[in-house]
């Protein structure tokens, strides 16, 4: 790899700045943060719109919380974002939809050779972010990540471990992995419901959204956005080495893009012809065929009405969750994630694989693994260069260690 071309972050008055620090999310990654920082290690502050509400979520932090900076700042003002990202290390957003609050930040810390971490799933402005902002991200120094929560660091770098694993014991990576939700305990935060919406009106009245979301390679580097056929996964089946019916998996439009940038920019460690596809498993038995009609059925009735605009406006008044809100900490706490990873080897043998988190996925297990990334990016060495990149690509091992020492997730291979 080339090594950074920009020092310019090195003695600048914070590690972090969390942005969004106000949000439902932005507070449970703020007392994270803050339990991680003891003594100091991490030099962090948070950032909102108002200053009231930033002051409420350092009382929660309790002792210490005081000591935390906090910045008034709003991400669609760009000299406020260029000011901020002055300021940091690194910078750890939630606040979206991104295609909506996102853009500003993205191109101050671009400009700024400041380190960026998102949870952002919305390939289509993830892709205009690559194509605006590469070259300044380049020259400055600044590594961009997005994608650090739930979607998409589990399968990212789950397919990461096991084909390092593969190559430790064959020799050559797999030729194709699949990836299997074996369980998932906890629903998806209200921001990312958001962003999800947001989305599929963007697509409804955008081809070019539609192309990237019809594309599994939309966000490799330019020039290297068309590859093999991808399996695309039935809206039924049964997978015979998780001995299991599935069904498909909502995040898998990220997460396989995702992957598939990470093959590219590791210069295709995984080979050319490299295979990836997710699902959800319901079942090996009598009602696992059924489960897996119902779960299919539910996402075509959500999808049919989240595109029509009246009915679109009557899911997300009535029906779900709002950004900012989300489980109690009970709840966050009894939600879990199992993830089966079944690598086939170039010469036809099977490997398998398991990724597991012991928080809800949206929320908890989400909050840890980006302050984790975070803290990760702003200790990366500089023989990783400025640019657009992705979990894997970035902090692979290290991120992998942090997260099994600090943030309760697990990768093991299976015997």
């Amino acid at each position: 790899m080339r090594k950074r071309k920009n020092m310019a972050a090195d003695g600048r008055r914070y590690d972090i700045i969390l942005v969004g620090a106000t949000g439902y999310v932005g507070a449970l990654i703020a007392d994270y943060l803050a339990s991680r920082a003891g003594g100091n290690a991490v030099r962090w502050a948070m950032a909102g719109r108002s200053a009231g509400k930033l002051d409420a979520v350092k009382a929660a932090l309790g002792r210490g919380g005081e000591r935390v900076a906090s910045i008034v700042a709003d991400t669609a003002n760009r000299a406020e974002m260029d000011a901020l990202a002055a300021q940091t290390k690194v910078v750890l957003t939630t606040v979206g939809p991104y295609a909506k609050y996102g853009s500003e930040l993205v191109a101050a810390c671009a400009a700024a050779g400041t380190d960026y971490c998102d949870l952002a799933g919305e390939a289509p402005w993830i892709q205009k972010m690559i194509d605006a902002h590469q070259d300044a991200a380049e020259a400055s120094g600044a590594r961009i990540v997005p994608c650090c929560g739930f979607d998409s660091v589990p399968s990212d770098l789950g397919v990461f471990f096991l084909n390092e694993e593969v190559r430790k014991r064959t020799g050559k990576p797999c030729a194709a992995i699949r990836m299997r939700v074996k369980s998932m305990k906890g629903g998806a935060s209200g921001g990312t419901i958001a962003s999800m919406m947001n989305l599929v009106e963007e697509a409804t009245r955008d081809s070019q959204v539609r192309s990237v979301l019809s594309n599994p390679y939309a966000l490799n580097p330019k020039g290297e956005r068309k590859g093999p056929r991808q399996p695309g996964t039935l809206p039924v089946t049964y997978d015979g080495t998780a001995g299991s019916w599935t069904a498909p998996f909502v995040m898998g439009a990220i997460n396989t893009r995702i992957v598939h940038r990470s093959n590219a920019l590791l210069n295709y460690a995984y080979g050319r012809d490299f295979q990836y596809d997710e699902a959800i498993m319901t079942g090996g038995g009598v009602f696992g065929a059924p489960a897996a009609i119902a779960v299919t059925g539910a996402m075509g009735a959500f999808g049919l009405a989240a595109a029509f605009p009246p009915t679109r406006a009557f899911l997300n008044r009535f029906v779900l969750p709002k950004p900012g809100q989300g489980p109690s900490a009970e709840q966050r706490e009894r939600g879990s994630y199992d993830l089966l990873f079944a690598g086939t080897a170039i010469d036809g043998r099977v490997f398998k694989a398991r990724v597991t988190g012991d928080r809800d996925p949206g929320y908890g297990s989400t909050a840890k693994m980006i302050a984790e990334a975070a803290i990760c990016l702003s200790e990366l060495p500089d023989d990783v260069a400025g640019g657009f990149w992705t979990p894997a690509s970035a902090m692979g091992g290290p991120l992998m260690e942090r997260l099994v020492e600090h943030a309760g997730l697990t990768f093991e291979m299976i015997d």
